[in-house]
C-alpha cells in the first residue's frame, strides 16, 4: 500500500505556482504586448526628396504608424532628410507630422534642426547610420542625380533602397541590381510604374514561367487627364495646370507630355520581367504636345479616343519592339476605358492569357503607399506577425 500523500505547505505552494503560470488567453495577450514593445524592428530611414510623394509618406507614418507596429512589427524612424537645400540628421528620429507641416509651410531642410551644411545627399549616405533609403527626388534623365548617387552609395553599404524616382533605374537598372545582389541589400521599385498599381509585382512575382507576348499600357495619368480634358473642349494649358496643382505632374512637365515618363516606365518593365536589358535609346518616343484639338475632335467623330500608349511587342527572335506614342483607340478597347486620372496595363502571355488592370490615381498618396508596400515587403518578418 502506498503511503498517503500529505498536502504539506510546500506542496501547496508548488501547486499554486503551477496554476499561476498556466497559459491562458490573458497570458498570451500579455506576451504579445511585451513582444510588440520590446521586439519591435526599428527601421532607421533616410528620406531623399521631400516633394509630394515623400510628404505623403510622412502623412502615412502619422496615420498608419500604429498599424505598422501592430500588424507587421515594424517602426519606421526617419533619421535623415534631404531636399534641394541640403541634408539634416536626427538619430532620435524626426517627427513625421511636424516635419511634413514644416515642409508644407515652405521650410527647407536647411531650416530644420540637425541641418548638416556642405553635405550632398550622396555624401550623407556614406556616413549616416540607416537601414533604408526612400528615394523620391525629381527625375533627372541627364545624370540621374541626386537619386542615382544616393542609390549607389546605399547599395554599396548594404542599405536597402526603395525608389519612386524612375531615373536611377532608367539609366542604371543592371548596375543597381548587381550592387544589391553583391551586398545583400533590398531594392524595391514598384512605385516607379503606375504608382500604387502593382505592375512590377505582377510581372516579377505572379507571371511564373510566362513568356510575355505583348504588353500595352497607359502609364502617365497627367497626359491621360490632359487628353480627356482636351476631348471635352478644355484648353491644354488649363488641364496641365490642374495636374501640377494636384501634385501629379512631374516637376518638369515635359517628362509627362513628351512621353519620357511613360518611356521610363516601359524601360523598367522591360528590364524587370520581359527578359531584356534595354535603355531609353531603345524606345521610340513621341509625346502629346503636337496633337491639336482638331485631331482629337476628328477621332471622337469616328468613335475613337486618343491615348498616349506604351507598347512592347515580342518579335520572332524573342526581342521586343518598344514604343510610346499617341494612338487612336476604338471605344471598346480596354485602354480607351482608362479615363481621366486612370492608368492601366494589358498583358498578354502564353500561360496566363490576357490580363487587364487599372487604377484611378489623382493624388500622390497612392504612390507613397506603394513605397510603403515595398519597404514592408523588404523588412517584415511575416504578415500579422503576432496575431
Amino acid at each position: 500500500m502506498q503511503p498517503d500523500v500529505v498536502a504539506t505547505p510546500e506542496r501547496m505552494v508548488q501547486y499554486r505556482i503551477y496554476i499561476c503560470f498556466c497559459p491562458t488567453p490573458f497570458f498570451f495577450a500579455s506576451f504579445a504586448h511585451f513582444a510588440v514593445k520590446f521586439l519591435m524592428q526599428i527601421i532607421d530611414t533616410y528620406l531623399v526628396g521631400l516633394g509630394n510623394v515623400n510628404r505623403s509618406f510622412l502623412r502615412i507614418l502619422e496615420i498608419k504608424g500604429e498599424r505598422l507596429r501592430r500588424d507587421y512589427g515594424l517602426a519606421l524612424r526617419v533619421v535623415a532628410l534631404a531636399d534641394s537645400s541640403g541634408v539634416a540628421v536626427n538619430p532620435a528620429g524626426f517627427d513625421p507630422a511636424s516635419t511634413r507641416q514644416a515642409k508644407e509651410a515652405g521650410v527647407p531642410v536647411a531650416g530644420l534642426p540637425g541641418y548638416q551644411p556642405g553635405l550632398s545627399p550622396a555624401a550623407l549616405m556614406e556616413m549616416v547610420d540607416c537601414d533604408l533609403v526612400l528615394e523620391a527626388s525629381p527625375v533627372n534623365l541627364q545624370t540621374g542625380e541626386p537619386g542615382l548617387g544616393v542609390a549607389r552609395a546605399a547599395l554599396r553599404r548594404g542599405v536597402s533602397v526603395v525608389l519612386a524616382n524612375k531615373a536611377p533605374l532608367a539609366l542604371a537598372f543592371g548596375e543597381l541590381h548587381r550592387l544589391a545582389q553583391e551586398t545583400g541589400a533590398g531594392l524595391g521599385y514598384s512605385a516607379t510604374v503606375c504608382g500604387a498599381l502593382p505592375v512590377i509585382n505582377l510581372g516579377r512575382r505572379d507571371l511564373v514561367a510566362a513568356d510575355i507576348l505583348s504588353l500595352r499600357g497607359i502609364f502617365n495619368s497627367t497626359s491621360n487627364f490632359i487628353l480627356g480634358e482636351m476631348a471635352a473642349g478644355r484648353a491644354y494649358g488649363d488641364a496641365l495646370a490642374e495636374a501640377q496643382q494636384r501634385g501629379i505632374a512631374e516637376t518638369d512637365p515635359t517628362l509627362d507630355v513628351e512621353g519620357w515618363d511613360t518611356a521610363n516606365k516601359l524601360v523598367i518593365i522591360a528590364n524587370s520581367f520581359l527578359g531584356v536589358e534595354i535603355g531609353l535609346a531603345d524606345v521610340a518616343v513621341e509625346g502629346i504636345t503636337r496633337l491639336t484639338p482638331a485631331q482629337i475632335a476628328k477621332a471622337a467623330a469616328q468613335g475613337q479616343t486618343i491615348k498616349l500608349v506604351a507598347q512592347a511587342q515580342q518579335q520572332a527572335d524573342g526581342s521586343y519592339h518598344l514604343s510610346v506614342g499617341p494612338l487612336a483607340l476604338a471605344a471598346d478597347d480596354f485602354l480607351a476605358s482608362c479615363a481621366g486620372w486612370e492608368m492601366g496595363v494589358e498583358i498578354h502571355s502564353d500561360l496566363y492569357g490576357r490580363m487587364y488592370h487599372k487604377i484611378w490615381e489623382r493624388e500622390p498618396l497612392p504612390t507613397a503607399a506603394a513605397m510603403l508596400r515595398d519597404a514592408v515587403n523588404l523588412f517584415q518578418r511575416s504578415p500579422n506577425w503576432l496575431r
